[in-house]
């Protein structure tokens, strides 16, 4: 798809972008009283934030996880991965396929969460680990601190993944992405809003910017 189109694409999705970050303020307000669950949420990203300020970044961690979260998407689209390389200093990955989501999905997608996340609902199925839920939250906490921190600190560089797709698509489609995750994560997590009201709230709020930049227009 050339560039030009998918430049016409992100200005049409920013209405859409705004009511997701609309969307997720609501979210977050509503889910404000779950103290159990955000205490240790922010402690473990506060703890992330003070290793990432204070000691060598994990750059060959963090670059494994972008290049498998390629291969993920990858395979997810039916497509097959022939190659990784993955050194602290960058890596990449060939693969038979790609489009704009395998090309951004590492910069959106918590692959570490996730597997928090994962093995955390293993042991539980399996051993019962109800009692440990707030180092669960505060795992959880630390890996996303970890996805954020070092996504912004690679994309100070130049990224092949940012060119190839244009700046502002992007940017919109990493936005997008992130408020996306954290649309739907934040009430599997805190259970104070369903995942119904968070995309009810999205819609709600897209709508209101189309009808108000249908009445300025």
């Amino acid at each position: 798809m050339p560039k030009w189109i998918k430049f016409i694409i992100a200005i049409l999705l920013l209405p859409v972008c705004g009511g997701a970050g609309m969307a997720l303020l609501k979210v977050l307000r509503a889910s404000g009283s779950a103290d159990t669950t955000w205490i240790p949420l922010l402690a473990g990203a506060a703890c992330w934030i003070v290793i990432f300020l204070l000691l060598p970044k994990p750059m060959w961690l963090y670059v494994l996880g972008h290049e498998f979260t390629h291969a993920l998407w990858t395979w997810l689209f039916g497509g097959q991965v022939k190659k990784m390389k993955v050194t602290a200093k960058g890596g990449h990955v060939v693969i038979s396929k790609t489009n704009f989501v395998i090309a951004l999905a590492p910069y959106f997608f918590p692959l570490y969460v996730v597997l928090v996340v994962g093995v955390f609902a293993l042991g539980n199925l399996i051993w019962n680990w109800h009692g440990y839920l707030v180092w669960f939250h505060l795992c959880v906490g630390a890996a996303y601190a970890f996805h954020v921190t070092l996504t912004l600190h690679v994309l100070r560089t130049r990224q092949t993944d940012i060119t190839s797709q244009g700046y502002l698509f992007s940017a919109l489609v990493i936005f997008l992405g992130n408020v996306c995750v954290l649309l739907f994560g934040i009430p599997l997590l805190t259970a104070r809003v369903g995942m119904l009201n968070s995309l009810g709230w999205w819609l709600e709020y897209t709508g209101k910017i189309l009808h108000w930049l249908q009445r300025v227009i």
